[in-house]
Order: structure tokens, then C-alpha cells, then sequence
């Protein structure tokens, strides 16, 4: 087995895990109400994905 030899310092150990961080969510227009949405996703606004009607939504 392997065996550290030095103490890794809490500034290296920090260091280290400086990128562990989430990054935020990509979003991008809906072409059809200009809602931001997931790309990829249908439009929880308008249910429209790829310029067709997908799904029905719930008017509030």
C-alpha cells in the first residue's frame, strides 16, 4: 500500500479542490414565448419543443 510521506498542508488540500464548485445552469430562449428553458427540453411556459406543440400546459 501507499503511504503518504508529508502532511498535505490545508492550503494545498484547498487548492486542490478549488474547482469543485457547481456551475450554474445553461439556458437558452424559448423561440416561441422568449421564456429562458434547458436546452434540449420542452418549454415548461409554453410546452413547444422544435417549433411543434408537445405538451399541454396549465394556465394559472
Amino acid at each position: 500500500m501507499a503511504n503518504p510521506k508529508h502532511k498535505t498542508s490545508k492550503s494545498r488540500r484547498n487548492q486542490r479542490r478549488s474547482h469543485w464548485k457547481l456551475d450554474a445552469p445553461l439556458l437558452t430562449e424559448c423561440p416561441q414565448c422568449h421564456e429562458p428553458r434547458l436546452p434540449h427540453r420542452v418549454c415548461p411556459n409554453c410546452g413547444y419543443y422544435k417549433n411543434r406543440k408537445v405538451m399541454e400546459v396549465k394556465a394559472e
